[in-house]
């Protein structure tokens, strides 16, 4: 027989079990974890929302198209906000909107956050500024308005105004007329040839949608002469009721050859030298817009016309009126003869001597 087992076989007998060493450990390293975790979502949203360090209360911020995010960053920097750029790179490629960021004019604001900020670049919520073309305006009265606009660069300043046009690539166009009269918005550091270019593209619509809707039986052949005629109807009065009549006027007029004889188009033509005294020797000097010399259409617009000038002019309403006379309160009286014409002269410049007439 073999030697008996040193151990007694107890099947019942308790083993003593490990201790979980690494269970232990990791649990505190995930507990290490999550507590760096909740500290670092704190320390971020602390950054994120607490607002942006700005000694002023407001900085401009200018993105171009076409720049980086590490670019945008940098240019935040340098705007005025004392934010360390690659503490903000890093934020925006977190966000997964980095791609998304626009370029534009932006106003930043004293008590915003990275997270504002964030939602400002990503909308395009541009800071605009707004500058009106008044119908009506020459293009002298344009560039004077576009001198004083705030937030322009001055591409324009020292061009004549041939220049501006072959800047626009529009060479041989005459800048007289050619930009639509409506108000347009700009962001800070814009240019007033962009502005202009805009203006002049408004323009082309708008034309060409006049032609599109004109009556057919008009005499003016092309969108030009639509354009020039609109022009004088745009100077010749405010009242939206006598566009329509004045423009049948010229139309009447230009059908049987006769001269426009519209003192507006003197007026243009005399530049500086109208002193806002129109003279009799005013209508007899020679000049191309001088429509009591000239027949026909002068060789350019007058001034800006809007919308409505512009319909007036394709549209005229049917009517026999060869001439017409201011009666003083902003209104014309309309006649189809000469002897007509003369008895409304007398009666309307005996009672406002100041009263115009074509």
């Amino acid at each position: 027989m073999g030697a008996l087992s040193a151990t007694p076989n107890l099947p019942n007998a308790i083993v003593p079990k490990a201790k979980p060493i690494i269970p232990r450990v990791l649990k505190k390293t995930l507990l290490a974890c999550v507590a760096l975790f909740l500290l670092a979502s704190a320390a971020t949203a602390w950054w994120v929302l607490r607002p942006l360090p700005m000694t002023v209360a407001s900085v401009d911020l200018s993105i171009e198209p076409q720049t980086s995010v590490r670019g945008i960053s940098q240019q935040v920097v340098e705007s005025g906000i004392d934010i360390d750029p690659d503490l903000l790179y890093w934020f925006f490629r977190a966000s997964g909107q980095s791609r998304a960021l626009r370029a534009g004019s932006y106003e930043i604001q004293a008590g915003q956050t990275v997270l504002d900020l964030l939602r400002k670049l990503n909308r395009g919520e541009e800071s605009l500024r707004a500058f009106a073309l008044i119908d009506g305006w020459t293009f002298r009265q344009v560039r004077a308005a576009l001198a004083r606009a705030e937030g322009l660069r001055r591409e324009t300043e020292g061009l004549s105004d041939e220049d501006i046009m072959r800047r626009l690539g529009r060479s041989g166009v005459a800048a007289e007329g050619r930009f639509y009269p409506d108000t347009y918005t700009y962001g800070k550091g814009s240019s007033d040839l962009r502005l202009l270019d805009r203006a002049a593209r408004a323009m082309d619509r708008q034309l060409a949608k006049a032609w599109a809707e004109r009556d057919t039986a008009i005499v003016l052949r092309t969108p030009e002469e639509v354009l020039t005629l609109a022009s004088i109807v745009e100077k010749e009065t405010g009242l939206e009721r006598d566009r329509g009549m004045i423009s049948r006027v010229f139309h009447n007029r230009l059908a049987l050859g006769m001269p426009l004889q519209t003192d507006p188009t003197v007026i243009y033509g005399l530049g500086e030298r109208f002193d806002g005294n129109l003279r009799r020797a005013d209508l007899l000097t020679d000049h191309p817009w001088n429509t009591y010399v000239h027949r026909g259409l002068p060789p350019t617009p007058i001034a800006m016309p809007g919308r409505n000038a512009l319909r007036a002019t394709v549209r005229p309403p049917e009517g026999r009126a060869l001439y017409f006379v201011a009666r003083g309160d902003g209104s014309s009286e309309f006649s189809e003869t000469l002897a007509a014409h003369n008895a409304a002269v007398d009666r309307y410049q005996r009672r406002n001597p100041r009263a115009g007439q074509d």
